[in-house]
């Protein structure tokens, strides 16, 4: 007799896996038959974590401190927050008002959870982080996807996000600067989509994950300072994994109204619960120590961000926006669409060009198509100046050898 054959939730038929870890996942697979990968794909910072963060985490390892801690997080990691968003911005925020997460993703997903359901829209401009639709889906919500044009270094048009909202519009997600794309939302584009916000009472979520990996001298814009009477409907998620290079510790945190915040405690109670405890211990270390890392991390990224940007323009048919942030560029290659590799394979869509660079060049990078961009494909700079520069040699010879 057959086993009998378990249908899955409808839910889980609609999603795709992370297209970013897929990638990551064959990149690795490869190199560890001996290939010579070098991986331009995955979204972390290529430094270890500082040592008084790691310090911090054995310490409560040695101290016991490895049991259950309140859902929301520990009080003096609130607290922290608290004084980090009131020292880096001026925002006042009270500790029932953050919620400690599982990572910068987990928080989205609670927040979805907790605000959108069957019926509703949420906005989300494109090139998007590739997590952002599925979570609206998992909440039961629909996604409505806003396209941003290169011209304008990706920037939101007032009048097609207009065109986009409905009276289901509950929502819009923000990222600035941007994952892909390292763009930045100008100040213009914020004014009209705080008008937006306050007359149709949506909520906005807006992604910080990347606002200490910033190019220039300028401030940049934020939807709270362009807008502050937004502060009650506004939700700000960000974490230590970007900016203390603690991504594998898992530590998100969001800061918002009071009673959504409650909300989405409800959500984390019946699924994680607490975030680990050791790595709250650590995360408290990042935010209250010293708070120069960021910046050499910054710095260090600089010289990678002016040789890849040159190496790109440099090759025929390719235009790329310069980020003003982030550790990614994300460069139009569609001038490769419609030409065939030597063996006669059809370069169709950013997927294709993406499984060609992997198999032929053996440089992992992520299709456009994950982010909403299909003539695109993401590099992540954050990888060592003698990577990048074998990188842009074989990029530059594989693209040269399609016809």
């Amino acid at each position: 007799m057959d086993a009998p054959i378990i249908e899955l939730a409808a839910r889980v038929k609609e999603i795709k896996a992370s297209p970013t870890l897929a990638v990551d996942a064959k990149a690795k697979a490869l190199k560890a038959e001996g290939a010579d990968v070098l991986n331009f794909s995955v979204g972390e910072p290529d430094f270890d974590t500082p040592p008084h963060v790691c310090e911090a985490g054995k310490a409560a390892i040695d101290e016991g401190f490895t049991r259950y801690t309140p859902v929301p997080g520990i009080l003096p990691l609130r607290e922290a927050v608290c004084h980090r968003l009131a020292t880096d911005h001026g925002w006042r925020y009270q500790p029932d008002q953050i919620q400690v997460s599982c990572g910068g993703k987990h928080g989205l997903y609670n927040m979805a959870q907790a605000l959108f359901g069957p019926g509703d829209e949420v906005l989300i401009p494109a090139p998007y982080w590739v997590s952002y639709p599925p979570i609206v889906q998992l909440a039961g919500a629909t996604p409505v996807i806003v396209p941003l044009d290169e011209a304008s270094d990706f920037d939101l048009d007032p009048a097609v996000l207009q065109q986009y909202a409905t009276p289901r519009t509950r929502g819009i997600i923000l990222n600035s600067p941007s994952n892909p794309t390292g763009s930045v939302l100008s100040a213009r584009a914020l004014e009209a989509i705080g008008k937006m916000a306050l007359e149709n009472s949506w909520v906005v979520i807006s992604d910080d994950i990347y606002d200490t990996i910033v190019y220039g001298d300028d401030k940049l814009p934020h939807i709270l300072e362009v807008d502050p009477r937004l502060s009650e409907q506004t939700l700000i998620l960000n974490g230590v994994s970007k900016s203390f290079a603690m991504t594998g510790w898992r530590i998100g945190y969001t800061a918002g109204p009071k009673h959504i915040i409650a909300a989405m405690n409800k959500i984390q109670s019946q699924s994680t619960s607490n975030p680990s405890s050791v790595a709250q211990k650590a995360a408290l270390a990042a935010l209250n120590g010293p708070q120069d890392f960021p910046r050499q991390m910054r710095d260090a990224f600089v010289p990678r961000l002016n040789f890849i940007m040159e190496a790109l323009t440099a090759i025929e048919g390719v235009t790329c926006v310069r980020p003003r942030g982030s550790f990614y560029v994300f460069p139009n290659l569609s001038a490769y669409f419609g030409r065939q590799s030597q063996d006669g394979r059809v370069i169709g869509d950013s997927v294709a060009l993406a499984d060609y660079l992997l198999e032929e060049a053996l440089l992992a990078t992520v299709p456009g198509a994950a982010f909403g961009a299909d003539q695109f494909v993401r590099f992540s700079f954050a990888t060592s100046m003698g990577v990048l520069e074998e990188g842009m040699k074989r990029l530059a010879d594989a693209l040269a050898g399609l016809r």
